[in-house]
């Protein structure tokens, strides 16, 4: 098969998705050498732990705690099971702040940041890159990842302000290119912006994309194509170049081996 990309799938949540051999082969036809995938709590990061042992040096774990699944009761348990686990890990996400208004309904700013602390202190310590959610929260998140001398960190999916985009790319951070790159105004803008050195692909699967717009699907991690494509219509540079820098960003920031890559 003539696969004219490499690609890594750097946020990509697999415990969700409905017929998972068939998104992995498909993700492999289409160039996906690995995909980072994310867990949001105790049964999701034991989940995502299984299928990394499943499909060996494709998948890599993150362990997170999402802010919406955040119960003050869980905190503790929840925190232990990745303290306990992280040597198994490349990564800990999704984790992160979501100031939204049904959220922070259910969970409070301070109790958020209290837990995403913790969570950038297990990262520091043991070297792995932060996964950041940042949902109108995109200042606080970085302040919180600076003020925890965090090392490496991705701003997933970055829709927030250029000044706060400025100073994560100040920092040394990443974001990462989604494929509402294709149509999302704040997301474009984001990706436009940002330089190479700090650009990494996504597909956040299996999230809708397009929604209740014409186009509408439901992503799996073949679809990192997608924001491939996307970043470098967008960039005015060609897809080699885009894919060749994205997955060699991903790889050094991961630690990837890779086994699949020449295969």
């Amino acid at each position: 098969m003539n696969i004219p990309y490499r690609t890594i799938d750097t946020h990509a949540h697999l415990d969700d998705l409905e017929n998972l051999a068939a998104a992995i082969k498909a993700a492999k036809d289409t160039g996906v050498t690995a995909i980072i995938a994310l867990g949001l709590d105790i049964a999701s990061n034991q989940k995502v732990l299984d299928i990394a042992a499943q499909y060996p040096g494709f998948v890599y774990p993150a362990l997170g705690y999402y802010p919406d699944n955040i119960k003050e009761e869980e905190i503790e348990v929840n925190l232990d099971f990745i303290k306990d686990n992280i040597a198994h890990a490349s990564a800990v996400g999704e984790i992160g702040l979501d100031y939204s208004k049904w959220t922070r309904a259910r969970i409070a700013k301070e109790v958020q940041q209290k837990v995403l602390r913790e969570i950038f202190k297990i990262a520091r310590e043991h070297h792995k890159p932060a996964l950041i959610h940042s949902r109108y929260a995109w200042r606080d998140a970085l302040n919180l990842a600076v003020q925890a001398q965090l090392e490496k960190a991705v701003f997933h999916w970055y829709t927030g302000p250029l000044s706060v985009l400025k100073d994560i790319i100040a920092h040394g951070y990443f974001i990462s290119a989604t494929p509402a790159v294709e149509y999302h105004p704040e997301h474009r803008q984001a990706v436009k912006e940002t330089p190479l050195s700090c650009l990494l692909l996504e597909t956040d699967c299996p999230v809708v994309y397009a929604r209740g717009r014409e186009g509408e699907f439901k992503s799996s991690p073949a679809d990192v194509i997608r924001s491939l494509m996307g970043a470098a219509a967008l960039k005015g540079m060609g897809e080699a170049e885009i894919a060749e820098k994205t997955t060699g960003n991903a790889r050094r920031l991961f630690g990837l081996s890779c086994q699949t890559w020449l295969m």
